[in-house]
């Protein structure tokens, strides 16, 4: 699981980000990698639509727990009920394919190649939303693709296996991203509360086919839950970040998540990646920071040519 920054209620002018939105920040990509590290463990002895299942589950029922009370019905009211359900389905679809990624795949380089979404999106932006493409963001797009193939290596067992899951991870993750777009001005808990409630019922309504284990010990039960519980921390921590700082400021530390995934895969997991791989995550987190920080300069511009001379 990655962390997005895809909307934000209030600070939308604010060009200052506080210490306190990059320590939140901080906090929610280190929940995410937990819950990742986590997930890698136990994709060795459960199969992946289980652990998806748990791991929805425990989110919504930490959601309902935590907003039920003073949401009600409003945590399922939208005016766009469809395209909410689809949304949810893409990135149900995409959570599938990341935890499939993170059977075979070290913690660092899966996170990494989730980080390509910003790539992505911009050429799906294009095609969907008929965005410009223009010369930066080819130059964007290109250098994002050069730091997947230091990654990948194409013609490698990697790439042949558990890389492609990521890949499409990713692509599935950029449509969710497009989608989120299109539901602008809705409530950010709302659009947080149907994946993980979608997801559930998807999966719950799939989990008779599951490959169930004979028997769990409590310890492997208590590391699931505490994915989930992870999971939904680190969503929490994004939309308290989201009162302190826009979107477009904080996306930029988001990719903080690539050290932690690195320094995770490496104590718990005792795996470095090689100087290649290295070279691809900076490409792909140079090539997303300088995505987000010239989009969040073409809409500070753009605002800043709305305003009426006086």
């Amino acid at each position: 699981m990655t962390a997005r920054a895809t909307g934000a209620p209030g600070a939308a002018h604010r060009a200052h980000v506080p210490t306190s939105a990059i320590l939140l920040v901080a906090g929610s990509v280190f929940c995410f990698t937990m819950l990742d590290a986590i997930t890698r463990f136990t994709t060795q002895l459960y199969s992946v639509p289980l652990l998806v299942w748990a791991r929805y589950l425990v989110q919504t029922l930490a959601m309902l727990i935590w907003l039920g009370p003073s949401m009600r019905l409003g945590m399922i009211r939208t005016a766009r009920l469809p395209l909410q359900i689809f949304r949810a389905i893409v990135v149900l679809a995409s959570s599938l394919m990341f935890v499939t990624a993170l059977r075979s795949l070290p913690l660092a380089e899966a996170t990494a190649l989730n980080y390509s979404t910003p790539v992505i999106v911009v050429v799906m932006a294009r095609l969907f939303l008929k965005e410009p493409l223009t010369p930066a963001r080819i130059a964007f797009v290109v250098a994002g693709g050069i730091g997947m193939l230091l990654i990948v290596r194409p013609g490698t067992a990697v790439f042949q296996g558990a890389a492609a899951y990521a890949l499409l991870a990713a692509l599935f993750y950029a449509g969710y991203q497009i989608l989120t777009r299109l539901l602008a001005g809705e409530n950010p808990r709302v659009l947080l509360f149907y994946p993980a409630l979608i997801g559930t019922l998807v999966m719950s309504a799939l989990a008779p086919g599951f490959d169930w284990p004979d028997a769990m010990p409590w310890t492997h039960v208590a590391l699931i839950v505490a994915g989930g519980l992870f999971g939904t921390l680190g969503h929490f921590l994004f939309i308290l970040a989201f009162r302190h700082a826009p979107a477009s400021a904080i996306t930029p530390f988001t990719y903080m998540q690539l050290v932690w995934a690195t320094l995770a895969g490496w104590v718990l997991y005792s795996h470095f990646p090689d100087a290649t791989a290295i070279a691809g995550m900076l490409v792909i987190a140079g090539s997303g920071l300088a995505i987000a920080l010239f989009e969040r300069r073409r809409a500070r511009d753009a605002a800043r040519e709305a305003v009426p001379e006086v």
